[in-house]
């Protein structure tokens, strides 16, 4: 038997014993507390998984489902004009739909306001947050 030949014998000898690691649950960890209109809010799935490692997790492995807006990967499109107030979400496992989360999150009512120029930021650190 050539080298090539043991390599795979040896491989095909221990791999029964080699177990991929499976999610066991998941977990939300969101950047924000509400989601913005006209924009795509990234919803942050964590898998953990059975030696207790958390890895992130995307669509090769979740599905995600929502009452309003639309999915792309992990982030979810709000329309600009939604007249919605707050966004049903859930995500579960392709492989054991078993293992999901349902949660809602608000949509944001007031808008940004605009970002401060750098004159007024500059200004701001000299008066050291005071009020005029």
């Amino acid at each position: 038997m050539n080298t090539t030949g043991l390599l795979i014998a040896i491989g095909i000898a221990i791999s029964p014993g080699i177990k991929a690691q499976k999610v066991d649950s998941i977990y939300v960890h969101l950047y924000t507390d509400s989601l913005k209109k006209g924009t795509y809010n990234y919803i942050n799935i964590d898998g953990r998984l059975q030696n207790g490692r958390y890895i992130p997790l995307d669509t090769t492995l979740l599905v995600f489902s929502s009452s309003h807006g639309k999915f792309t990967g992990n982030t979810l499109w709000i329309e600009p004009d939604t007249k919605e107030e707050k966004v049903a979400i859930e995500v579960m496992l392709k492989n054991n739909p078993a293992v999901k989360k349902a949660f809602t999150l608000f949509i944001k009512k007031k808008e940004d306001g605009p970002l401060l120029q750098e004159a007024d930021i500059r200004q701001h650190k000299q008066t050291g947050n005071r009020k005029n």
